[in-house]
Formats: structure tokens, C-alpha cells, sequence
């Protein structure tokens, strides 16, 4: 019974460190040695660096969407009516 959630564990420690590992093959920004160095990174610290760095590059990844208005038009958030005589 013991070895069967250690087959668990270790089935999904490699499952993770697989996906992740894949994931940052596929990065497009980082340069080579960036590439190998965290994946090494990932194996050598199975959990914590893999879901770390993945989190990490996750957070580059989604675009930021800003609240603020550039400045230019009317500002929205006003509940003053102006006659602009």
C-alpha cells in the first residue's frame, strides 16, 4: 500500500517536471543556455523549481492590461455635466 503512493508521487513528479521541462524548451525568448541551465534547474529541484519557474514565465507571458485612459477624450468616470459655454 506504501509503494503505491510512492508510484503516485513519482508518477507525477515526472509528469511535472516533463510538462514544464517541454514548456521551456518551447520559449521563444530565452536564449539556449537560459533553456538548458533551467531545465537542468528543474530536474535537480523537482517541485519547487518546476512549478517556481513555470509560474515565473507564465507571468512574462499574459499581456497587462492597463485601467488608465491615455489622457486623450473625456474622462468617464465624471459626474459633472458642463454646458462649455
Amino acid at each position: 500500500m506504501d509503494f503505491q503512493f510512492l508510484y503516485i508521487f513519482l508518477v507525477l513528479l515526472l509528469l511535472v517536471n516533463v510538462s514544464v521541462s517541454i514548456y521551456l524548451a518551447t520559449k521563444d525568448d530565452l536564449d539556449s543556455f537560459q533553456k538548458y541551465a533551467q531545465i537542468i534547474i528543474v530536474w535537480l529541484i523537482p517541485i519547487v523549481a518546476a512549478i517556481g519557474l513555470w509560474l515565473f514565465h507564465r507571468s512574462q507571458d499574459l499581456p497587462i492590461s492597463s485601467s488608465k485612459s491615455n489622457g486623450s477624450g473625456a474622462n468617464q468616470n465624471i459626474d459633472v455635466a458642463g454646458s462649455g459655454d
